[in-house]
């Protein structure tokens, strides 16, 4: 290749490179597969390789430089980053908004900016002639870190500002501000990674953030999944801009990470009203966001109302309630669940997260205790998101004053004391006495009678508790050789009560076969998978006479699933339980194909999870189904849509980290077509 040739191939492959990162990072809109990056990536490496006189500091293959060889060197911001006030509720924001139309007058027209407050670390970026200069990190506000070896490594940062642009001129020098941050997906994945090999993990993404741009080897930045979202801008050369809003569209034709969320208003009503929107969104999020920034949007009425303090009169923070807590770990507990498997739990010093008193946390597994070295007497960090139950994030290694007691799971069954046993590749320990154990039959009772089961109404975990107990059932067809006389005596149990408990239980035979499918307690069956084998064979014998292969044939059905249902009706106990439902005179049948109200959805793949506002998670099933749709269980890149409510968990995770489309409710309903 002549040499001629040879340097426009490498600014060829220079200008793609940073096209598709442009593409992924800015736009989130990638036009080519990780496949095809990775290898004009290569080539241009080997070109560069070969021709070193050839290279430039700013190509995309010169993102990872030498380890630091000394501490980080200082850096004085040559304009202060400065803090926000706080705001908590509406009445706070009002109150703000009066103190600005003091300043400038009753009359004066305002446009506001809202844009998400992400949970991260704050930096700087300095370029001169559009290349990449320096980066550090905020530090007090007056003086941060140089970290810009680390920065580097950010694939969302630009190293040459983009010029493809006819309208965005290039500034003689700027001073780019925004955040750096870890999607939730990504910190979790990351931390799995650490503790797989032994490493200290981080207690949260924020934290994630920080430590990896302080590593003295750029390399092991280069391996944390760090993300850039640039919001404002310093000291500008070159260049005039008058707006916050002006601002955010000029970062994110020079290449930059711009969020998608944020919105210009010129009503404060319409703040008010994005704020809640936002606030409701919060848990369906891909990383954790603590609060709305909002920002007067003209930058001359900014300098008019100056800064007080350190914090801007022009902008302010509105946060969202605490979600994280610290408190003293008092116990930790095991719950026996209805397929066996042991949860430990945290009790905890009451503490107040988001206005609600938390007692209880869950402890996930024996292995997040190991790996966190949670030990009882510890004061902990507390999560609570949404409505799901609050989690301990992990000790405050700080706190210990040597009392704190190790903690080791148990070797055998807290109910039944049947020693535990472990499936090679999962994390979960289990008691095998699925027959006698009690602690398992009363989670069975549990979820035989809830709604989405059986829908037994007057029975729940106090009433099962107490049938098992009493020796009542040993079985939850057991509920339905109940009678009168068994209550009598029993405290809480009335004539009239008593009489609505058997009414309840007599109604529920004839509850069609998804539902008993799903209270039957088949471990991976949930509401989706029994529509799906209801309605593909019709009875409850096809079944459990289907083979694992047959199972299989089945859309929607994969091999884990298929298993566990031809597992489950190999075990005598569980045929047994289906022949006394059988004489109680259960409905055993049912299941046929829907009549679709339209096509719409006709082609497409829908997970659901989370809570919905207005729709059960059997509603928006049907509503899905009933206009052409599938379902699945589990998110796979052949998964068209996850739609996702609040308190969202693994598979909103998973669609992000797949690039999976998110919907919320209204999202759904404007699919279906209203």
């Amino acid at each position: 290749m002549a040499e001629s040739e040879l340097v426009q191939r490498i600014e060829r492959l220079r200008a793609l490179l940073r096209e598709h990162n442009y593409r992924y990072y800015v736009l989130d809109d990638p036009n080519v597969s990780d496949a095809e990056y990775d290898a004009l990536m290569r080539e241009l490496r080997h070109l560069e390789a070969t021709h070193p006189e050839l290279c430039s500091p700013d190509s995309p293959t010169q993102r990872v430089g030498a380890p630091v060889t000394s501490q980080f060197g200082k850096v004085r911001h040559p304009q202060a980053m400065l803090s926000l006030g706080n705001a908590f509720d509406e009445a706070d924001l009002h109150a703000w908004r009066e103190r600005v139309l003091k300043l400038l007058g009753a009359d004066t027209p305002l446009a506001y900016v809202v844009e998400p407050k992400i949970d991260g670390l704050a930096i700087s970026l300095t370029y001169r002639a559009g290349r990449f200069e320096l980066g550090a990190t905020r530090g007090d506000g007056e003086v941060g870190e140089d970290v810009s070896a680390n920065l580097r490594t950010v694939r969302g940062i630009p190293l040459l500002l983009r010029t493809e642009t006819p309208d965005t001129p290039i500034p003689t020098s700027i001073e780019v501000r925004g955040e750096v941050y870890m999607r939730s997906a990504d910190f979790e994945a990351l931390n799995k990674r650490l503790a797989s090999s032994g490493e200290k993990i981080f207690a949260n993404a924020r934290n994630s953030a920080a430590g990896s741009l302080r590593q003295k080897d750029p390399a092991i930045t280069a391996n944390r999944p760090l993300r850039f979202f640039a919001y404002q801008v310093g000291p500008v050369e070159g260049v005039e801009l008058t707006s916050q809003w002006q601002t955010l569209a000029y970062l994110r034709d020079l290449g930059f990470p711009v969020n998608r969320d944020a919105r210009r208003f010129d009503d404060f009503a319409a703040v008010l009203d994005y704020c809640r929107a936002w606030m409701a969104r919060r848990d369906s999020l891909e990383f954790e966001a603590d609060g709305i920034v909002i920002k007067i949007d003209d930058f001359a009425q900014q300098r008019e109302l100056g800064v007080v303090g350190r914090d801007p009169r022009w902008a302010i923070a509105f946060k969202f309630p605490a979600r994280e807590a610290t408190t003293r770990l008092q116990a930790i507990t095991v719950n026996v669940g209805r397929t066996g498997v042991l949860t430990p739990g945290a009790e905890l010093e009451p503490v107040v997260i988001g206005g609600v008193t938390v007692r209880n946390a869950s402890l996930h597994n024996a292995d997040y205790i190991a790996e966190r070295d949670i030990r009882v007497g510890d004061y902990v960090t507390v999560k609570r998101a949404g409505d799901v139950i609050p989690y301990v994030i992990g000790p405050i290694l700080s706190r210990r004053d040597g009392s704190e007691q190790p903690w080791s799971f148990p070797t055998t069954c807290p109910a039944c004391g049947t020693a535990l046993e472990r499936v090679e590749g999962e994390a979960a320990w289990r008691c095998p006495n699925f027959g006698i154990c009690p602690a398992q039959l009363v989670r069975r009772v549990e979820h035989y009678v809830s709604r989405g089961a059986l829908d037994i109404v007057g029975i729940g975990e106090k009433q099962a508790e107490l049938f098992v107990t009493a020796g009542l059932i040993a079985d939850v067809a057991d509920l339905y050789a109940l009678h009168m006389h068994h209550f009598q005596g029993m405290e809480g149990f009335g004539p009239k009560k008593i009489a609505n408990l058997i009414t309840a239980i007599e109604e529920s035979k004839t509850r069609p076969l998804d539902r008993l499918l799903v209270g039957l307690g088949i471990r991976f069956v949930g509401s989706v998978a029994a529509q799906t084998l209801a309605n593909q064979y019709g009875s409850l014998d096809a079944i459990m006479a289907a083979t694992q292969a047959d199972l299989e044939q089945i859309e929607g059905i994969g091999p884990v699933l298929a298993a566990s249902v031809v597992d489950f009706f190999q075990h005598p106990e569980n045929r047994a339980l289906v022949e006394k439902l059988r004489a109680a005179g259960l409905t055993l049948t049912g299941g046929v194909p829907r009549q679709l109200q339209s096509q719409n959805l006709s082609g497409k793949t829908f997970v659901l999870t989370g809570t919905l506002p207005t729709l059960t998670r059997e509603q928006a099933a049907e509503m899905i189904l009933a206009h052409g749709g599938k379902l699945s269980e589990s998110v796979s890149k052949k998964t068209s849509y996850v739609v996702a409510g609040a308190s969202a968990g693994s598979k909103l995770a998973k669609a992000t980290q797949l690039g999976v489309p998110v919907l919320d409710e209204a999202g759904l309903r404007e699919l279906v077509g209203g």
